[in-house]
């Protein structure tokens, strides 16, 4: 079996492993008053070049659902892309712990808001109309869940028009690292700097053990949230194994190596298929995920062989590569690919 499903199919880097095990001595204070929770504060506002809180949590979808409960009211408008996690996926979590917040989609192109369509939504709402919903915050996912990723002047551009109106902007980050060694800028470029007040900063789907983060830029913001995750069971009392994981995920840039070595995988397969008859990419691969129209047979065949994904209708697939997939992998994928689509033409002639 080669497995393709997702990236959080994949082992946990050994480095986080190791700061577990490290974390594992002595006694130490619960629920982040110990000093590993501290170095994190302090750790993460080095990385971000601004103080920031950072809260570690569970699961990406508790911080993507808790980050919106903290930006927007329960008769808030939170703006997302179609292809959204938050909104194809996590069950409606930001609209239960955010008491009823209303989720709107906007158009775009590969999983990404366009600016321009963003700008029209919110005209087409103006303020004082109070029988409606309230714009309240935007969701930008970067990398996006088609596998995206905005340019830095498209994430300025979303937040310049959120702003505008008094919106908050909230950055789904699962694949932060992927989109951040794609664009080769830094953290704070691609977060703050941008209009950027709360994120969810994945570390599971790039070789994290059992914990994302959000990160607060906006000090406004952390009490409500405190409070919202204590209430959601999401305040580790452990915690200094959570912070010790996150640590070890940013020290000496391992989080952006195990990026890398993803994205690297990715663009390897693309360039393997290139111009194969049957197989259109329905988004460039500028991370680790790569969609791609297929015929059904071909797909029937790759699964015989042993080839694990996601089919996310009956001719497209979806193939995500891990931190820790091999060359090897990667190449036998292509070396299937190739076969499968090269074999029409060769029956026919």
């Amino acid at each position: 079996m080669i497995d393709y499903r997702s990236d959080n199919t994949g082992r946990a880097a050994p480095e986080i492993l190791e700061a577990l095990v490290a974390a594992n001595t002595g006694t130490a204070l619960g629920y982040g008053a110990d000093e590993w929770t501290a170095q994190l504060q302090e750790r993460f506002s080095e990385l971000f070049e601004t103080k920031v809180r950072v809260f570690p949590v569970a699961t990406g979808t508790a911080a993507n659902a808790l980050s919106l409960a903290a930006i927007s009211p329960s008769w808030g408008l939170v703006y997302c892309s179609e292809a959204a996690h938050i909104n194809t996926a996590e069950a409606n979590a930001a609209g239960f712990f955010g008491g009823g917040l209303k989720l709107v989609p906007v158009a775009g192109t590969y999983g990404r808001i366009d600016p321009d369509a963003f700008a029209k939504t919110l005209a087409g709402l103006l303020p004082g109309q109070l029988h409606r919903g309230q714009p309240a915050a935007v969701n930008i996912t970067q990398a996006s869940d088609l596998g995206g990723v905005y340019p830095l002047d498209e994430i300025r551009a979303v937040s310049e028009i959120a702003k505008a109106r008094g919106l908050k902007v909230h950055m789904d980050g699962a694949r932060f690292a992927n989109a951040l060694a794609q664009l080769g800028c830094s953290p704070a470029a691609m977060s703050w700097r941008s209009g950027v007040d709360i994120l969810s900063f994945g570390a599971t789907k790039n070789g994290g053990a059992l914990c994302d983060a959000i990160v607060v830029f906006n000090p406004d913001l952390v009490d409500g949230l405190a409070v919202q995750l204590r209430r959601a069971g999401q305040v580790w009392s452990k915690m200094r194994f959570a912070a010790a994981q996150l640590m070890a995920y940013v020290e000496n840039g391992l989080w952006l190596r195990l990026a890398q070595a993803s994205n690297a995988a990715a663009a390897r397969i693309v360039a393997g298929t290139s111009g194969l008859p049957g197989l259109r990419l329905l988004a460039p691969v500028e991370a680790n995920e790569i969609f791609l129209e297929i015929p059904s047979a071909v797909m029937d065949g790759l699964e015989r062989e042993g080839f694990q994904f996601y089919r996310r209708s009956a001719s497209l697939a979806r193939f995500v590569c891990r931190f820790d997939v091999t060359e090897a992998e990667t190449d036998a994928l292509v070396a299937a690919l190739r076969r499968y689509c090269a074999a029409p033409a060769q029956a026919a002639e």
